[in-house]
């Protein structure tokens, strides 16, 4: 998440969970060796996920033949263990609508079609929010009306050209504080509080049948904000207005998953949408010692056990797998070794606790 680095050093300090959906940047974290990755040979936890009639998938960041993530090693890994990718930047406005009439879809298309060469679903991500907005339009003077005809415009073109290659959109991220009111932002300032359901109505309009998702951060347990989502999903529901479920990111500190994730998915899945967890990792000071593995492994273990026991949790999306490749270290110093793999690509306890538990 692209915030100033001091005012993340704040929230920190003051001990807040600040997580968002990754940065352009990435940096290496080599924690201590591990027991070697499993041969290719294993059943790998894409075969267990399938076997269990779910989706475990990770985010990838920079479209293949681009630059960044798009190694030998890297991909065959991708595509081994995992059977739903997510883009991590490229279908960000700044992204893939550099211009107002230019629309720039080549580095995520490179990332759908691997996906579709290798029996990967796609999650789309994401439509509307209010970071990594492409300067023309932040910079812009728009009436009210421009800007909701510059969001139609937006969602429309993104959501009509990946039309039966995504499975589901994250159509609004972000969009509530942690008060739980919704945010300032570009198109809150200029719209007002129905440009989350604007987004929503014209992503439907684009696609009848992706499914359409609201994502965000410190909503995994019952909170403040998350009764806030919930008070805002329910009068969406009484209005018509089209959603189909809610994206939990799940970007934890060690130790940090919340005792309440289990009910909150509940009361969700109660109102008949699918409750996914998209973001997962689960950060730590590093070096790493052997005890913070452990602990990490018994933390991502928690969230995907429980997810496992509602069938509206029927996706796990790991903000990446290996740490080599990974957002945490340039946006909380200090911190990282978040993902399932190191940045050798070796298994780390999270792996085989994950492994073991779809096993």
């Amino acid at each position: 998440m692209p915030f100033g680095l001091g005012g993340l050093a704040s929230l920190l300090t003051l001990g807040i969970a600040v997580t968002g959906c990754g940065s352009d940047s990435t940096q290496s974290t080599s924690p201590p060796s591990q027991p070697s990755q499993p041969t290719v040979d294993t059943v790998s936890l894409r075969t267990l996920a399938n076997g269990k009639g779910r989706l475990i998938g990770s985010a990838v960041d920079r479209g293949f033949g681009y630059s960044g993530s798009d190694g030998v090693t890297f991909k065959t890994t991708l595509a081994r263990e995992f059977n739903m990718l997510t883009p991590e930047n490229d279908m960000k406005h700044e992204r893939i609508h550099p211009g107002r009439d230019v629309y720039r879809f080549e580095p995520a298309d490179s990332l759908v079609t691997f996906a579709d060469a290798n029996g990967m679903k796609v999650r789309g991500h994401t439509l509307i929010w209010h970071q990594q907005l492409a300067a023309w339009l932040t910079s812009g003077s728009w009436t009210t009306d421009e800007t909701m005809a510059l969001l139609v415009d937006h969602v429309t073109k993104v959501v009509s050209h990946y039309r039966g290659r995504v499975i589901e959109w994250d159509v609004v991220n972000e969009a509530l504080g942690d008060n739980g009111s919704l945010r300032p932002s570009f198109w809150f300032d200029r719209i007002g509080r129905d440009y989350v359901e604007l987004a929503f109505r014209t992503a439907r309009a684009a696609d009848s049948t992706v499914a359409l998702f609201y994502n965000d951060y410190n909503i995994e347990g019952i909170s403040p904000k998350s009764d806030s989502l919930y008070a805002l999903v329910r009068d969406f529901q009484a209005r018509g207005v089209p959603i189909s479920g809610i994206g939990l990111e799940s970007h934890f500190q060690l130790g940090a998953v919340p005792s309440t994730l289990g009910a909150n998915i509940a009361r969700f899945a109660a109102l008949g949408l699918k409750v996914h967890i998209t973001e997962l990792d689960v950060r730590m000071t590093t070096p790493a010692t052997a005890a913070q593995l452990q602990t990490q492994a018994q933390n991502y273990r928690d969230v995907v056990a429980t997810c496992l026991q509602y069938p509206a949790c029927d996706v796990v999306v790991m903000w990446g797998f290996t740490d080599k490749e990974s957002w945490v270290p340039s946006a909380f110093p200090g911190w990282g070794a978040a993902l399932i793999l190191d940045a050798t690509y070796q298994a780390k306890p999270a792996y085989t606790a994950l492994h073991d538990l779809l096993k």
